[in-house]
């Protein structure tokens, strides 16, 4: 009974146990088991053959055979499957006829050219040859009366007969029509005679016998050699003038090679000029500007900075112009609602994300208006820290929105955001927020910006404000249509159509992405695939990501995006521009990092001797305090460099021994150690391994999620490397009223506290006419007989000094104590 009858398979239960079983053998192998029931004989697999059903009955898992809708969907799967190879062998086959046909058309196409070229020129030489023939023949008869009368009958003979005879050879006015004779018998009936030199694209693919032959140049060169012979005349070959471009340095070879001369000329000429020099040595630029024009060329002086020429620069035309979405940058005091503002605007929380509710990162982000109107807007810190941040907002963008509460007026940070505002000459809209506190009052804010020359409109100034509420809502609407007033007024336009060009915002070093870059394109439009270089640093753009999180294929003028597929992490204000190939992005990346390189090796190195010692003596007397910085961005990072520099006085400063972006890693800790400088991580934690390098080294991590505790922690540390103040506090005043010699001690002064108290443990001044002569210490101080510590005013004691014994009556003792204040750092 097979499996697919739909029913059990039969074993060795049921109606097999009454019936009996018998075991046939064949060579020693036991093939099937009968089982003999009461119905029927049925042969039976053993359990263990490789059948389905023994399978099934040995694991006990499959006691059923495979469906008939499995079988159907199978069947339909490889049916498919089939169809789909058949499809695809078919469209391969129709490609392939479709290169084969391209193949052959653009072999016609090349044959078509070669027979019109070689009709050219074959009749460009029959032109050449007729007239050189004409030009022997008016030749012969210039020349013919100057000499003796010939018979022509005669003359033609004595030709003919010369060759025969091995007479004298024809005259050589005759040579041009022997030659014109070969070329004529060796290219007849057969074209293939002239043109052997040419080496065609069907012989190259059909690899011709006998090799590669003659060039045509090769045979024009032979053809007009043979030409001026036969005109009588060497001619000298011209000289071609050629403009040669000259670095600062470059090689014997690399000059004698743009100059299309040969190197033993070029070393022969500088021999001449007293340089002993190779071929691959190198030669300065007015050193080879004398051997090219030496030579006859023209010099054209080239620099390394020449590898930026690449980077597109044309003026755009108007009518290449289109509009553009305006980009608003939100500035202001720290704590006046910068970020509330926004996400009033966009619908979102991004302030709750911020540690201890300050903005420290720059942002991007484009909105849509309920009018349809798109807006970029660049949200900037309002720390003291974060100055480059404000700066490079102010810098990128069309229109400035000054934030301001209307609790707390104008601070400083508001002061600095007008004055980037007004350096980089754009226009401002002043917002007064919080205007729904009952302690708001927007009137003082607007007399408060008359001392900083902002005159708002309600003032009857040009500049536009606006009172709002992020909390409530209030005046949201009346600050988005001042916007659109004063971006229509701006005209705002840019060409998308144009390589692109942008400002890096941000940057930081992602653990899953590599180096990233928010970038705000200015210009053009930036694709995916294009190749860019972004101040030390290049890339392939490998995705773009908007500022919702979503992947997009390029990105217009106005447009903030965040660039994947960097090199490395680029400088925050960098500028990213579009080129054609990725070794000119290199080239350009190269130079700007060896020109950074040396700008740094210079600006740390003292250029004379004395400088050279007046820095060593200055680093003598001043403390340092080093530390190793990580954040998670580049701006981040600058900030906190930039406010390290401004801690620390004469004595005392903060040393930056590396700064990066991204984790805390191993190689961090080994500067660190090597150092003796903590680790300061700002929004990064150390990795595995470097925590546990840390740990076994003894190199303090310190993590910091606000700026504020930072400079804090940095400044306290600083100002434990001052030196204590020595304070002087008097303490009281004796005079001597008559000295005694002790043996054993010395001159003992007899004195009389005038003043204050007198201690043992005390320093003493000897004045003397109000002069001081002597500065030191009490080496005993006695009431009586007895030793004391102190002795109050008013009273009579002891005193003898350490290791001095001038002391006379009339002396009057200073008595102070030294008092140690730590210092700390303003």
């Amino acid at each position: 009974m097979s499996d697919q009858d739909g029913k059990k398979p039969l074993g060795l239960s049921g109606g097999a146990r009454s019936g009996r079983v018998n075991q046939s053998f064949s060579r020693g192998r036991t093939k099937s088991v009968v089982v003999e029931t009461k119905r029927k004989r049925v042969m039976v697999p053993k359990p263990g053959a490789p059948t389905a059903a023994a399978k099934a009955a040995e694991g006990g898992k499959r006691d059923k055979a495979v469906p008939d809708a499995e079988l159907e969907r199978r069947l339909k799967a490889l049916q498919a499957a089939k169809a789909r190879e058949a499809e695809d062998e078919e469209r391969r086959v129709s490609e392939e006829k479709e290169r084969e046909e391209e193949r052959a058309r653009r072999r016609a196409e090349v044959e078509a050219k070669e027979r019109e070229e070689r009709e050219r020129e074959e009749a460009l030489k029959a032109k050449e040859e007729e007239d050189a023939r004409r030009k022997a023949e008016e030749e012969a008869r210039r020349n013919a009366p100057k000499e003796a009368p010939v018979d022509p009958p005669a003359a033609e003979a004595a030709a003919a007969a010369a060759p025969r005879g091995g007479g004298k050879p024809a005259p050589a006015r005759r040579e041009p029509e022997r030659e014109q004779k070969r070329d004529t018998r060796g290219g007849r009936g057969n074209d293939g005679g002239r043109r052997a030199g040419k080496l065609t694209v069907n012989q190259a693919l059909a690899g011709g016998e006998g090799g590669r032959q003659r060039s045509l140049a090769a045979m024009k060169r032979k053809q007009e050699r043979a030409r001026q012979k036969a005109l009588g005349g060497q001619v000298e070959r011209e000289k071609i003038v050629r403009d040669v471009q000259v670095p600062e340095t470059i090689l014997v070879s690399e000059l004698a090679n743009r100059m299309a001369e040969r190197v033993a000329d070029v070393v022969k000429a500088l021999m001449q000029n007293g340089l002993m020099v190779t071929q691959n040595q190198s030669i300065d630029a007015d050193t080879a500007e004398l051997i090219v024009e030496e030579f006859g060329h023209k010099v054209v002086r080239v620099s390394d900075a020449d590898v930026e020429d690449v980077i597109d620069t044309v003026e755009d035309q108007d009518d290449e112009l289109k509009s553009r979405p305006p980009v608003i940058t939100i500035m202001g005091h720290v704590d006046h609602g910068k970020t509330s503002l926004l996400d009033a605007i966009r619908n979102a929380k991004v302030v709750a994300g911020e540690a201890g509710g300050i903005t420290q990162h720059i942002g991007a982000y484009q909105v849509k208006t309920d009018g349809g109107t798109v807006l970029s807007f660049l949200d900037t810190p309002g720390h003291a820290a974060f100055t480059s941040m404000r700066a490079r907002g102010a810098q990128v963008t069309d229109i400035v929105v000054l934030v301001v509460a209307a609790d707390d007026a104008v601070m400083p940070q508001t002061v600095e955001a007008i004055a980037h505002a007004k350096a980089a000459e754009v226009p401002m809209i002043v917002a007064i927020n919080k205007i729904d506190k009952p302690e708001a009052n927007p009137d003082k804010v607007r007399t408060d910006l008359l001392q900083h020359e902002v005159i708002v409109e309600k003032m009857s100034g040009e500049v536009q404000d606006v009172e709002v509420s992020a909390i409530s809502g209030q005046g949201l609407d009346d600050l988005l249509e001042a916007i659109a007033l004063q971006a229509e007024i701006l005209e705002l336009k840019a060409n998308p159509d144009r390589a692109a060009s942008g400002a890096v915002i941000e940057a930081q070093l992602d653990v899953g992405r590599g180096p990233v870059a928010t970038v705000l394109v200015q210009n053009g439009t930036l694709k995916q695939g294009d190749i860019f270089v972004v101040g030390e640093q290049w890339g392939k753009v490998r995705a773009l990501v908007n500022d919702k999180g979503d992947r997009v294929k390029e990105a217009g003028p106005s447009v903030p995006v965040e660039v994947l597929g960097l090199n490395g992490t680029p400088e925050a204000g960098d500028v990213l521009n579009v080129v054609e190939t990725e070794a000119q992005a290199r080239e350009i990346a190269e130079y700007r990092e060896n020109v950074a390189k040396e700008k740094r090796a210079a600006a740390g190195a003292a250029t004379t001797l004395d400088q050279l010692l007046a820095k060593a003596k200055e680093d003598e007397n001043v403390a340092e305090l080093p530390i190793v910085v990580k954040a998670d961005v580049q701006g981040s990072a600058e900030a906190i460099i930039q406010a390290m520099e401004k801690i620390g006085n004469d004595e005392v400063r903060v040393r930056v021994l590396h700064s990066g972006v991204g984790a805390i890693t191993e190689s961090d800790v080994g500067l660190a150690e090597a150092s003796g400088a903590p680790v300061i991580g700002f929004n990064v934690r150390a990795n595995a391994p470097a925590r546990s390098s840390a740990n076994q080294k003894g190199v303090e991590i310190r993590y910091y999620s606000v700026i504020y505790d930072l400079v804090d922690d940095v400044k306290a540390a600083a100002s434990g490397l001052l030196s204590a103040e020595v304070r002087e506090n008097f303490i009281g005043y004796a005079e001597i009223k008559e000295t005694f010699r002790v043996s054993g001690v010395g001159n003992v002064a007899g004195c009389l506290v005038t003043e204050g108290v007198a201690r043992r443990s005390a320093g003493v001044r000897l004045l003397r006419d109000d002069v001081v002569i002597h500065e030191g210490t009490l080496k005993t101080l006695k009431r009586f007989k007895d030793e004391v510590p102190e002795v109050q005013s008013g009273q009579e004691c002891g005193m003898a000094f350490e290791n001095y014994d001038d002391i006379r009556q009339g002396d009057v003792i200073e008595i102070f104590e030294r008092e140690e204040v730590e210092r700390v750092l303003a």
